[in-house]
């Protein structure tokens, strides 16, 4: 399968090393010397892509997205900070019949901590007495702070009926691949939940992971979460 990489950057290198693994030939990359203003979009560099991966950045993503939805390329997009959006990049997918599956975070292990978050903030709802805080740390070249994952974990546990405040912060230093922590705090005791990446490559076998389930033939738009745990 034909395989291409809009974004070039430390994740795209890591997608283009682990796409054998699932069956996919790296047969076209975009990035700024190549697509600077969009020009790499056109069918003939697209004809025979089997499914596309987008990593690039927040203000490029969208207009990225568009382009990859009307050239009717199956495509999976791990750029944060766009999802204001989503529900136009939807309706360009879904008019084109063309498969979609975005996510803020495509690790697995990262996927599975949002349902354990989820679970303790349910029991935990009906408990007045625990607080609950959010935070992450993430390497100074992420963009966005907080970061999408935080807040979709941080929406699971308004969705599971924690309906109090949720204190939220942010960290940006060094090379950090990125931590995640959920925590409750009463007076008898706290609960800490953290989810640590030691490096992008769980992010990339997702990602991939996607790409291989869109080309299959699989249509419409799906968070990856709805996929994943389907399997």
């Amino acid at each position: 399968m034909n395989l291409a990489l809009v974004g070039y950057g430390k994740m795209g290198r890591m997608l283009e090393q682990l796409a054998p693994e699932f069956g996919f030939k790296v047969s076209l990359v975009l990035d700024v010397n190549n697509n600077s203003s969009g020009e790499g979009f056109t069918a003939s560099n697209f004809k025979d892509i089997s499914a596309a991966i987008e990593f690039t950045m927040p203000e490029a993503a969208y207009a990225n997205l568009v382009r990859l939805a009307d050239l009717g390329v199956p495509t999976v997009c791990g750029t944060t900070g766009w999802l204001a959006h989503l529900e136009k990049v939807k309706q360009c997918f879904d008019r084109n019949h063309t498969g979609f599956v975005f996510a803020p975070n495509f690790s697995i292990g990262v996927n599975v901590f949002q349902r354990v978050v989820a679970e303790a903030a349910a029991l935990l709802a009906a408990q007045p007495e625990y607080e609950a805080w959010a935070w992450e740390i993430h390497h100074s070249a992420k963009k966005d702070a907080p970061s999408g994952t935080l807040l979709k974990l941080v929406d699971e546990m308004k969705s599971a009926g924690y309906a109090r405040s949720i204190d939220v912060s942010s960290n940006r230093a060094g090379t950090i691949a990125g931590t995640h922590e959920i925590g409750f705090d009463s007076a008898a005791d706290t609960i800490t939940l953290r989810h640590t990446a030691r490096s992008r490559e769980g992010f990339a076998r997702g990602a991939l992971w996607a790409a291989r389930w869109l080309a299959s033939g699989q249509k419409g738009c799906h968070e990856f979460s709805q996929i994943l745990f389907r399997r």
